[in-house]
């Protein structure tokens, strides 16, 4: 089991979670944040001042998945989410000692992987 965080353009959201969807990954959390990686600083106009922005607003994505998923959920992440700009995001790749599914008390697998699931996709 892994945790896979991504971290993407916010623009890119609805591609990246139809995408997700369309594979049938389809459990994840998000989060706004603001982050600065490569991306130049914009500067902007705000009340007669300029103002240099430093951090951009990210989303968030944290996608817990069983092995199997791990591989097709972030090349769908990356087919989704790529512009070819500085700035589309990283996505990074932890190992799960644990999961609870609370409403059933299923354990790791079977509290991350619906039933019937292909990782091939549904499509």
């Amino acid at each position: 089991m892994k945790l896979v965080t991504a971290i993407i353009r916010p623009e890119k959201l609805a591609d990246v979670k139809a995408a997700l969807f369309k594979v049938g990954v389809t459990g994840m959390s998000l989060t706004k944040i603001a982050g600065h990686g490569g991306e130049h600083e914009v500067l902007e106009h705000y009340r007669g001042q300029q103002v240099k922005l430093e951090f951009q607003e990210k989303i968030e994505l944290k996608i817990a998945v069983s092995e199997t998923f791990v591989d097709v959920t972030i090349a769908t992440i990356c087919n989704s989410a790529q512009t070819g700009e500085v700035g589309d995001g990283k996505i990074f790749v932890q190992p799960l000692e644990r999961v609870v599914r609370i409403r059933t008390q299923e354990l790791n697998e079977g509290a991350l992987t619906p039933v019937g699931t292909d990782p091939n996709g549904p499509f």
